[in-house]
């Protein structure tokens, strides 16, 4: 059986004031046919899962391109063309196939195409034919298109947020795939529109239940496979929005029952699912008293998991005017102050000036004495099994604070961010990291309490005041109730 893969991945916050490149896949992740690590990144576990098989005697593995870009702006129309031509050069010279597997994100969106992954996997039809399989594999923060449901045979879906199980959902999809390929299943897939868009983490209830339901049902009769699209807030697409996918084995009226129920108890959770979010001073003056430490500080919206710059500096700034110290911040995205502690050294003090570069929203630069307590080049974090690029970093401290300042745009995922550069976490009061919820698998083991602090800024937080101009459908919370203005239409 010969089986093709390829990995296309970023996520695109139409919002942002970043563009997004060619050079931001080359310098987030760019591997080459054959060139995969042995790691995974978060949207190409199916590399390894595949490897495995080939090597077992299973199939005939072609690799194609495997890239991601840290979520960022807009996707240069260039840059899409390229990458989406390199792909399908590659499928149609390793033609013919039995499977096509492509590890995905699902919330591109280029200057010109509002739905490259539909267009990939259509094009992906067109060239391995009506017989081939084709699988898929999304993040949860994403936008399911018809186009991709009609293309595809398989998609699997991240289940947890944070997504700690990007390598099982991978091997999933291989598996399904393989099977269906091998003609062992029939696979039929069944979609329910939830007609919501929310934050919806899964370390807390009641998704965390919602989670559990859904793998539960993996397995029982015909039911293959069910995930759930959260959808991404930050992207202007006509496919915004929750939404519940159902794989059965030749079995859709079962799979569109489940999907509904699911959907619908889905809908019922809305606006109870995110955690209480505080103001950036409420949330450091509850840190600096609890009794243990550290504390864990979330900047959820300044986030560059998000597609924003992670430059914020405004977190900063209310600790700065409080006089509280002890704190390790993590991180404020300078490429050009980066730089220039490097030029100056471990050891030395000096004038800088850093953060709050890309947006009139994030705060304003941080002018102040300090001392460069670590440069390195290269760094990394870790999250799960995949290893995260910082680009080279430095570690300067501003009035007892330590602040990591980075090259290259990422999110907090793990509390080596701080260890890998020499912070001991352990001995801080409070931690102050960028993230929405991924952070929080890594960092619970370690937190004496997790705050979550909302700081406005260039992430579009809130759907009722976003400018959507593709959006046709009623949602909540645009709408009260989708549904009932449907039905009355």
């Amino acid at each position: 059986m010969r089986v093709f893969c390829a990995s296309l991945a970023t996520e695109t916050n139409t919002f942002s004031p970043l563009r997004t490149d060619m050079s931001d896949f080359l310098e987030s992740f760019y591997a080459p046919p054959g060139e995969h690590p042995e790691t995974p990144t978060l949207c190409s576990a199916v590399f390894p899962a595949l490897r495995r098989r080939a090597s077992a005697g299973e199939i005939e593995l072609i690799e194609g391109t495997a890239t991601w870009a840290e979520p960022g702006g807009l996707l240069n129309a260039a840059t899409w063309r390229h990458l989406r031509d390199e792909v399908l050069d590659q499928l149609r010279a390793a033609a013919p196939v039995d499977a096509v597997v492509l590890g995905l994100h699902g919330a591109m969106i280029a200057d010109g195409c509002t739905d490259p992954e539909g267009e990939l996997i259509a094009a992906a039809r067109e060239i391995a034919g009506p017989g081939a399989r084709i699988g898929v594999t999304f993040d949860p923060h994403s936008h399911l298109s018809a186009r991709r449901v009609e293309n595809a045979d398989i998609i699997t879906v991240f289940k947890e947020f944070p997504h700690t199980d990007f390598v099982e959902t991978g091997e999933a999809c291989v598996e399904l795939t393989l099977r269906a390929a091998r003609g062992e299943i029939a696979p039929a897939i069944s979609v329910f529109d939830v007609r919501m868009i929310d934050v919806l983490p899964t370390s807390r209830a009641p998704m965390r239940g919602f989670v559990d339901k859904m793998s539960a049902l993996e397995g029982q009769g015909t039911i293959l496979s069910v995930s759930a699209i959260h959808g991404f807030m930050a992207g202007d697409s006509p496919d915004l929005g929750a939404k519940i996918i159902v794989i059965t084995d030749a079995d859709p009226a079962r799979g569109a029952a489940v999907a509904r129920e699911l959907g619908q108890e889905l809908f019922s959770f809305r606006g109870r699912t995110k955690p209480e979010f505080l103001s950036a001073r409420a949330a450091l003056l509850q840190a600096s008293a609890a009794p243990r430490h550290p504390v864990v500080i979330a900047d959820v919206w300044d986030n560059p998991g998000g597609g924003v710059a992670g430059d914020s500096t405004i977190i900063l700034q209310e600790a700065l005017s409080l006089g509280i110290a002890n704190i390790a911040f993590g991180t404020i995205w300078d490429p050009m102050a980066v730089r220039l502690c490097h030029a100056a050294g471990e050891g030395a003090t000096l004038r800088l000036r850093f953060g709050a570069k890309t947006s009139d929203s994030a705060g304003a630069p941080i002018d102040a004495d300090v001392t460069v307590l670590r440069v390195q080049k290269n760094a990394v974090q870790s999250f799960g099994a995949s290893v995260v690029p910082l680009g080279d970093c430095a570690v300067i401290e501003a009035r007892g604070i330590q602040i990591v300042l980075n090259s290259n745009r990422a999110q907090s995922f793990s509390p080596d961010l701080f260890t890998n550069l020499g912070i001991d976490v352990s001995a801080k009061q409070i931690l102050v990291v960028k993230s929405t919820n991924h952070f929080h698998g890594a960092f619970a083991p370690i937190a004496a309490d997790i705050i979550y602090a909302a700081v406005d800024g260039p992430y579009p937080n809130d759907p009722r005041n976003n400018a959507y101009t593709r959006l046709t459908r009623k949602l909540w919370p645009i709408v009260d109730n989708p549904f009932e203005e449907e039905a009355v239409r």
